[in-house]
């Protein structure tokens, strides 16, 4: 189902990707409107999924998170029982903080947060006790450059 989108709704998309916690009528004056019309378009995009749960962005650094690895996966297994254990695998791992699916030569990359390269070999070998894996390669990400969840509405 496709959700039009005007240009009030993208104004207030891009405020609640600025700051979700704002209230209503700071996000109805950002935008040039009134309450009860940005409650509405809100709520009404909430009910299409255009917006979904509301999150709050904690600093992985602060809490000890320091090491980001992306991890390159191959594999040569490609049928489902496998795929379904691995899915199974990356979502009881906290620290899998994202897994995508890939087009060519690398089957899979996660992007995985640790404390240090000691919790990822640990990560690491306990992934690869649940899941035959072909090849992984980890990447250390030595510093963030850009990190944004907002989408260019």
């Amino acid at each position: 189902m496709a959700v039009r989108i005007d240009d009030l709704d993208r104004k207030i998309l891009r405020e609640v990707q600025r700051d979700a916690g704002q209230s209503l009528d700071e996000i109805a004056r950002a935008v040039g409107s009134s309450k009860t019309p940005v409650w509405n378009r809100i709520r009404k995009m909430r009910e299409a999924g255009v917006m979904g749960t509301q999150t709050v962005v904690l600093d992985p650094e602060a809490l000890g998170f320091d090491a980001c690895f992306f991890v390159l996966i191959r594999t040569s297994e490609h049928d489902a029982a496998w795929q379904q254990r691995f899915l199974e695998a990356l979502r009881a791992r906290d620290e899998v903080q994202e897994a995508h699916r890939l087009a060519g030569d690398i089957d899979y990359i996660l992007k995985v947060r640790v404390p240090n390269a000691r919790a990822y070999d640990q990560f690491y070998q306990a992934l690869i006790a649940e899941v035959r894996i072909h090849n992984v390669t980890a990447l250390l990400s030595m510093e963030e450059l850009k990190f944004t969840t907002a989408l260019p509405v």
